[in-house]
Parts: C-alpha cells; structure tokens; sequence
C-alpha cells in the first residue's frame, strides 16, 4: 500500500490498479455475446462481451487471433480465455483475450478428451500398431466427399507426382448426422476389398463442429480395424482429430497426404538419371582401367622372333663384354709380366758385370765377398760382362 499522504499522478494511479487487478485475477474463461466488434488495421480485434445485466471491453491482439480457424461476428455467442487488465491511457478496464471459440465448444472438448483418453488406454494410439506406408503404391484409396475440395486437391497432386498410380475412391459424407457411420462403413468397405496398397481418409478445414465426425469413436475403431494402412488428412495443420491418432500417419493437410504416398516423379526421374549417369561413368572407368591393362600387356607380349632376336642381342651383349673382360685380363697380365721382368733384370748379376762390375771367385768356386778371403798366391778368376781372366793375387789389401 501507499503512504495515505502521498498524492498520486493519475498515471501512477493507473499503474497500480492495473499491477493490482492483474495480479488478483488468474487467467480465466469467461461467456458473453460479441458487440461493437471492430477488426482494426494493425490486426487486433477490439469488442464487448455482455450479458443481460453488464457488459467489459475486450482486446484481442493479432499474434493470437491469427492462430483462429474462424472470425467471429456481432451478436456471436461465444466462450474467451482472458486476463483482466486496465489500459492506462484512458483508465479503462478491460479483458486482454488469449482464446475465443463459440460457445458450448467446452462439452465437445470435453467429450473430445474423454474419448481420447479411453481410446489411447484400450491402446489404440500405441506404436507397435502403425503400420509404414508403401514407398510405391499402385493403387490408393480415399475415403471423402466426391464433391469434396479436398478430393480435388487429393487428385490434382497425385496427377502431378504420380499420374501412373490408380485410384479407388470410397465415397462418404464428411459432416452432418449420420456421416461417422457412412465414413467407418466406407473405410470397412475398402479393408474388405483389400484392393488397394494405401488409404487416405481425408476431407478439407473446417470448425470443430464440421470436423467432429472424425472425433467419433465409430471411426476411430474403424481405423484400428483396418488392415491396410491409413492416413489421416483431416483440415489443416493446426486440426487435429482423434482419426489422426489412430491412423498409421497423420497428414497436415489432403494434398499433405498424397505427397506423403507418392513419390515425385520428376524427383525420380532425375534420381534415375543421376544413377544412369553413375553406372555409365563407372562402366567407362572400368573399361578405360581395363584398356590400360590390356596396353601394358600387349607391351610385354613379345612374338618368337622378337623373342629370339632378344636373345641372339643378348648373346652378343655378353661376348663382347666376355671379350672385353679378357682382353683388359690379358693386358693386366702383360703388365704384370713386364713388371717382374723387369724386376728380375735389375737382380741379373749378367746385369751388373755389363755396367762394369767384376765377379771374384777362388780356384774352389768360392764367391769372394772381401780381402779377407784371400792370401798371396791364390788364383782367382775374373768373370766380366763379357768373358773373363785368371789372375795371381800378390797382396791382399784391407
């Protein structure tokens, strides 16, 4: 609380009744009937909601009711999740809404999620029960509306991806009393014939009233019941039915759905070029490996003749080498000969006597090597390079 003495601006007044109201009223729900509706251009929807006695104004801002499958108007009864604000600026109370539907929607939400909470305990919601749907169906079934738009689109898309695939269409009004029977008929219908790989159970968007019959427990055990596989494609995105939980697949949308079992043909057209492609440049690669192969072969192939001559080439390669070898042997030989001649010249003593020098021998043969070996009167002889002498020693010299 404030001091009771303080004067307050009424902007500070404002701020604070609209931080006490906000915090004292929860997000809540609230009924009335729509007046003074206007849908300004920035997107927001500005009205009252009144009842006999009174009646508040109400902000709807676009980020919220652009998330509505439909647009209310004057006089609609209806059922808003709201807070309870005050806009500062002219002191306004009002409701800030986050969610409007008509009214009475509440009991089939409720029966809504009574059934899908029995069904999802029976089991019916279980994964080991979906099955997976044919990457290539030949023929696919539809349970809708013939005069349906979403059998249109369901069709014009096949065309477009898949015109080779048939389809077998399981007539059955997709509203009004009586319709959840004739679609779980039509669906029990095609699991009997068993004449198609696929079944869509489709039809366009709607209100949740339009959409109910799919919310039935008729249909939904028909579904389960089914053999083939089934896909659910009923409204749009944000649509979602308790069809959609029992089915094998849930699509977003019908034409969702024949995308969902067709394959493009112009995706597979080009996938096949792009393996036609690959496997011819793999064959020319494995051809290309293969020529060189049979190249290098060929080179080392050789004929008798060329074989041969190799040979006789070879032969003569070694000759000439053997040739060689024992010619350079024979020289070194030579040399080595000559050497040693030499060698043994310059030992000859004949050698040494033919420089000049004299040999000394006593008349016994004896090699005299010094005086000493020698007395007066010995004979001795001289041999010289050529011939030789006898002499008489007469003196010994030291």
């Amino acid at each position: 609380m404030t001091d009771p003495q303080r004067i307050l601006s009424v902007t500070e007044l404002n701020r604070m009744a609209r931080s006490i109201l906000e915090q004292s009223f929860p997000l809540f729900w609230i009924s009335g009937e729509i007046s003074n509706l206007t849908r300004a251009a920035s997107g927001h929807w500005y009205f009252s909601l009144k009842d006999q006695g009174a009646q508040v104004r109400c902000v709807m801002f676009r980020g919220r009711n652009s998330a509505l499958d439909w647009i209310p108007r004057e006089g609609d009864k209806v059922e808003a999740r709201a807070v309870v604000t005050l806009y500062e600026a002219r002191g306004d109370f009002q409701l800030t809404v986050e969610f409007l539907q008509r009214a009475g929607l509440g009991n089939l939400f409720e029966a809504y999620e009574k059934l899908k909470a029995q069904l999802a305990a029976e089991g019916l919601f279980a994964a080991e029960h979906k099955q997976a749907i044919p990457p290539h169906p030949r023929q696919i079934g539809i349970v809708t509306s013939p005069d349906a738009a979403a059998l249109r689109d369901v069709l014009s898309t096949l065309r477009r991806r898949m015109p080779s695939v048939n389809v077998i269409i399981y007539p059955a009004p997709v509203q009004g009393k009586g319709a959840a029977a004739l679609i779980a008929q039509a669906i029990r219908t095609a699991d009997q014939r068993a004449e198609c790989d696929v079944l869509i159970v489709c039809r366009g968007g709607g209100s949740i009233e339009d959409l109910w019959q799919f919310n039935e427990e008729i249909v939904a055990r028909a579904i389960h019941a089914c053999h083939l596989p089934v896909i659910s494609a009923v409204g749009h995105e944000t649509d979602f039915t308790i069809a959609d939980f029992v089915a094998d697949h849930r699509a977003a949308t019908p034409t969702a759905a024949a995308e969902l079992t067709t394959p493009d043909r112009q995706s597979l057209l080009r996938s096949l070029q792009l393996h036609r492609d690959r496997l011819a440049r793999t064959m020319q690669n494995h051809i290309d490996q293969r020529n060189q192969k049979l190249d290098y072969l060929s080179r080392r192939l050789v004929s008798p003749l060329q074989q041969a001559e190799h040979r006789r080439q070879h032969l003569q390669q070694l000759q000439l080498r053997l040739m060689r070898a024992m010619e350079q042997r024979l020289q070194r030989q030579q040399q080595r000969w000559l050497g040693l001649q030499q060698s043994l010249a310059h030992l000859n003593p004949h050698a040494v006597l033919q420089r000049g020098y004299a040999l000394v021998e006593k008349a016994n043969g004896e090699l005299v090597h010094h005086s000493g070996q020698l007395a007066a009167g010995d004979m001795v002889r001289l041999k010289f390079g050529q011939g030789s002498a006898e002499a008489e020693i007469s003196k010994p010299l030291p």
